[in-house]
């Protein structure tokens, strides 16, 4: 092809090439992890983009429910870290006004909520649950956090760690949760507070949690995340 030719070729003929030249790219093996990474980063930032506060996640009524006996137990290293309820406390640090120690007692004085929604798994399997808490967002009001810094990073008794990006933090439904089916968690589901975020996929939401930071810089991402797994994860 000489170069007038090749000059005349149309924008549109020339993306009809990017599939061909993306395929003969990842048949190097020197080239696939980064393209891989390359493209589950963009997959993560145009998910971030088109995420809506307002948007909410189907609900489901209680004939929907999965039985509380058939919902899946995953753990990320072991069903029970031993959290001691008794002297058990949220950590609060970072970007807020009132750092310190919140007992659940201090936890359960905001408004509760209770919602019957999906919890999508990885690993290919769902089930539709009653979960109850309080809005992560009432919590952030309560401690005072700056909203507009970027990430909610929290840490776990079994030595699990996750992040947020502040929208999701902010959605209406993502509870800070203590109860299952109008009882307490029990501990293989994360008690005596976990993460319930039906806008996300199941391993965004972190059981056991001991520690919450509001943060514009993470030194790590998330468990998962850090092993290669999407950072944003919107269902």
């Amino acid at each position: 092809m000489d170069s007038q030719k090749f000059k005349s070729m149309s924008r549109r003929e020339l993306f009809k090439l990017t599939p061909v030249v993306a395929l003969g790219a990842f048949a190097i093996p020197a080239l696939q992890a980064p393209l891989l990474k390359a493209g589950l980063g963009f997959s993560d930032w145009t998910s971030e983009k088109f995420f809506r506060t307002g948007q909410l996640a189907k609900t489901f009524s209680d004939s929907d429910l999965t039985p509380f006996n058939k919902f899946p137990i995953n753990g990320y290293d072991v069903d029970d870290p031993g959290v001691d309820f008794d002297i058990w406390s949220l950590t609060v640090s970072g970007a807020v006004q009132k750092p310190g120690d919140y007992k659940l007692a201090q936890i359960q004085t905001l408004p509760k909520v209770t919602q019957n929604t999906r919890h999508v798994c990885v690993e290919g399997w769902d089930v539709i649950g009653n979960f109850g808490g309080v809005k992560l967002s009432d919590f952030l009001t309560m401690i005072g956090a700056d909203t507009s810094a970027r990430f909610v990073y929290m840490e776990c008794a079994d030595d699990y760690y996750e992040s947020l990006d502040m929208a999701t933090a902010l959605h209406p439904q993502t509870l800070l949760c203590y109860e299952m089916y109008g009882q307490p968690l029990t501990r293989e589901h994360g008690a005596p507070l976990r993460l319930n975020i039906p806008t996300k996929v199941g391993y965004k939401q972190a059981k056991y949690l001991t520690d919450l930071k509001v943060t514009n810089v993470l030194q790590k991402i998330g468990y998962w995340e850090d092993q290669g797994y999407s950072e944003f994860y919107g269902l």
